[in-house]
């Protein structure tokens, strides 16, 4: 059986490692795709540690075969990062396993149906017309439909019910595999037993010891880290030389909210200034924090939904080949080499670039697929 993780590994964790290992245990013969975020993930910042040493160290942890997340899907929303994700492991994946805190899961596909409904939508509007942000306005009209809209309130279950909206939209084969969530997803302080990525990474940034909560350390501990603050005058050129056409095109942009973000980027100084002007009860950090990210990469909302042309290979051992010899067939997997030219690789390429921008010592490198032997 081919199982399917979606991850960021930013960077790889016990918690990770628990899920790898446990994949293995109840399957010793199947192979394990992960679907991994680039150099950019979810929140909108830039990964801690480069792609490729991140792609090795799954290789190294238990995982068969690493793709690379197509951009325009990491950098969106938590319903389309899950859909985007979906759509590609369901071309030749059998199951896929995700974490929850919440791991229920006649209980989180019970939500996300409620979820697809057009019942939901619209109650979802009344409270959203009401001035509620979308996950309040969201948990509200799942209560009004009788159902617990409290388990949204954690964020790996809403990851979670995502995926199982994208299986039941999509008609997805796919089998969903939960497994408790255990530890608190956004703990700053280390939890020996779970340590949350957020706190290996502020460790990490300190310069303090984190090896002992991250498998493959050994391959971690020479790659150069990123981090936002180091990018942040660049990120502040791109935004005051962007034009209002540039504004408009962005992402997440709706209701005037690219206006308001494009006068507070030309008055204030700061990336924390511009966000706290531009962010209000109805729009989420986050959310401005990927159309921020989107802008200093050039793009727009029509490139963030549309398609990408193909899905970029990181790493694999033998097992892993057999499965992409699967996906070859089922789906558009291709690795460009550096001397390719295509558009999207190009843009790729340049995301990179862009990459290095977020270390004080880090500089473009040509990548070469891991292949473990």
């Amino acid at each position: 059986m081919i199982t399917g993780i979606v991850c960021e590994y930013n960077p790889l964790h016990l918690g990770h490692k628990k899920q790898l290992d446990f994949l293995r245990q109840a399957d010793p013969d199947g192979t394990i795709v992960c679907l991994m975020s680039g150099n950019y993930v979810q929140r909108g910042a830039p990964a801690i540690i480069d792609k490729a040493y991140r792609a090795k160290a799954a290789i190294l942890s238990g995982a068969d075969l690493v793709l690379e997340m197509p951009i325009n899907i990491s950098l969106s929303s938590a319903e389309g990062f899950a859909a985007g994700s979906v759509s590609i492991l369901d071309k030749f994946c059998h199951s896929i396993c995700f974490g929850a805190e919440t791991a229920d899961r006649k209980l989180l596909m019970e939500i996300a149906d409620a979820l697809n409904s057009d019942t939901f939508s619209d109650k979802l509007r009344v409270h959203i017309d009401a001035g509620l942000s979308f996950p309040a306005a969201r948990q509200k009209a799942l209560e009004d439909m009788g159902l617990r809209g409290d388990i949204l309130a954690l964020p790996n279950n809403i990851l979670a019910i995502e995926y199982c909206k994208a299986i039941l939209k999509f008609n997805s084969p796919m089998q969903p595999i939960v497994i408790a969530r255990q530890g608190n997803y956004h703990d700053t302080q280390i939890n020996a037993e779970n340590p949350s990525a957020t706190a290996i990474r502020s460790l990490m940034e300190a310069g303090a010891p984190w090896q002992n909560y991250v498998p493959g350390a050994d391959i971690l501990s020479d790659a150069p880290l990123h981090a936002l603050k180091h990018g942040e005058q660049a990120i502040l050129y791109r935004l005051r030389t962007m034009t209002d056409a540039e504004f408009e095109a962005l992402p997440y942009g709706s209701e005037g909210l690219w206006r308001k973000l494009m006068r507070n980027a030309r008055k204030y100084n700061t990336l924390e200034d511009i966000i706290t002007a531009t962010k209000s009860k109805r729009y989420t950090r986050t959310r401005l924090d990927r159309m921020v990210m989107c802008a200093f990469l050039g793009i727009t909302e029509q490139m963030l939904a549309t398609t990408a042309p193909y899905v970029n290979v990181l790493a694999f051992n033998d097992k892993g080949r057999n499965a992409l010899k699967i996906a070859r067939q089922t789906g558009n997997f291709v690795n460009i080499g550096e001397n390719t030219k295509d558009p999207y690789g190009d843009f790729l390429k340049r995301c990179d670039d862009l990459y290095a921008l977020f270390s004080p010592t880090a500089a473009r490198q040509n990548r070469k697929v891991y292949a473990h032997k």
